[in-house]
């Protein structure tokens, strides 16, 4: 288990009992409230589970204008006692949607409410047909979203779909040992949705020969908006006994890069050696938790505040080093543009070292 996923389940552990049930107190006392199982009962329920566990109410008002508080008035003013279950589910995924979170989710038989306006409201950027068309035919499949092969200038090239799983230390070592005398590294995280956090960590602790302070988090400790615990850091550790990268690496992004490859990202862009190329990623920097409503829909939300090196939140994503678009004449004559701008990048850095 990785250092912040450690001090999240210290943390989580006090608050266990706190987000559950949708009665419980912070400090382990009766409940001072009881939620009942009517639309208005659902409603407040949902809306007092966010307003005590989720953690970027200031960000978003901040970056937004969400006032939660007004959102309530202006939400409650929608539920009668004779709204169907459908129209409840859909004004209450219009409510926690005002957040624009891709980790604020609400689950019921009907529907899985989401916003994933952090990827679609932004130009795509990808190609699935380009990306294969570089794999080629004899790419070789690593397991757990890894496909690799080695360009014909001699860089190598590693596209990773998700972090799902992660890639045992074994097949990692063969897939840098297969690449070994490559004379640079471009990985391919655009469209992965990201996964576990310990799966990108895994990852990232190839690129480096010392431990290195990538971020920060902090976790809720109360049912206030700022109630929160210090801060905590998060290091990447050099991979012990196992082949390390210290060769120009290009991380490709768009969009489409949330949750943990939103976090590899974060990673990557504090290593020596790594440059990140293309769009923005599309944020997710907050970890997830759930919770139920009495009706027994389940609510996700971010719980856990994650910032940068240098103290910058990430919910919002990370900026690339070097910023691209997709050129069309590229992509009509069969050419990423940006594997293409990664392969010039990295030609350069070789000369010039």
């Amino acid at each position: 288990m990785s250092r912040r996923l450690k001090n999240l389940a210290v943390v989580t552990a006090a608050l266990f009992m706190a987000l559950l049930p949708v009665s419980c107190s912070w400090n382990g006392e009766a409940p001072d409230r009881e939620f009942v199982n009517t639309p208005q009962g659902n409603f407040m329920a949902l809306w007092t589970i966010m307003d005590e566990h989720y953690c970027f109410f200031d960000l978003k008002k901040e970056k937004l204008g969400v006032d939660w508080n007004e959102v309530k008035v202006r939400y409650a003013a929608s539920i009668s006692d004779n709204i169907s279950d459908k129209a409840l589910f859909e004004v209450l995924c219009k409510m926690i949607g005002e957040l624009r979170d891709g980790h604020v989710n609400l689950t019921s038989p009907y529907d899985y409410g989401r916003n994933w306006s952090w990827k679609t409201d932004y130009p795509a950027n990808y190609s699935k047909d380009l990306q294969n068309k570089y794999l080629g035919k004899d790419y070789v499949i690593g397991g757990n979203g890894y496909y690799y092969r080695i360009l014909d200038d001699n860089i190598g090239y590693l596209v990773v779909e998700s972090f799902e799983d992660a890639m045992s230390d074994s097949r990692m070592n063969v897939m840098f040992n297969y690449m070994a005398l490559c004379n640079g590294l471009i990985i391919d995280i655009r469209d992965n949705g990201g996964g576990q956090l310990t799966a990108s960590e895994s990852l990232a602790s190839r690129f480096t020969e010392e431990k290195v302070t990538v971020g920060y988090t902090c976790y809720k400790t109360g049912p206030g908006h700022n109630d929160f615990s210090k801060l905590y850091k998060t290091e990447i550790s050099p991979a012990e006994y196992d082949l390390r990268w210290i060769k120009p690496v290009v991380v490709l992004t768009n969009r489409g890069c949330f949750s943990s490859a939103n976090d590899f990202a974060c990673s990557m862009k504090a290593l020596a050696n790594v440059t990140l190329m293309g769009d923005t990623t599309g944020g997710g920097g907050g970890l997830p938790m759930s919770s139920e409503i009495p009706n027994g829909w389940v609510v996700r939300f971010s719980s856990a505040p994650m910032f940068d090196a240098d103290m910058n939140h990430v919910e919002f994503g990370i900026a690339p080093d070097i910023r691209l678009d997709m050129k069309d004449e590229d992509v009509q004559a069969g050419k990423d543009t940006y594997i293409e701008s990664a392969r010039a990048f990295i030609k350069d850095k070789i000369v010039n070292f």
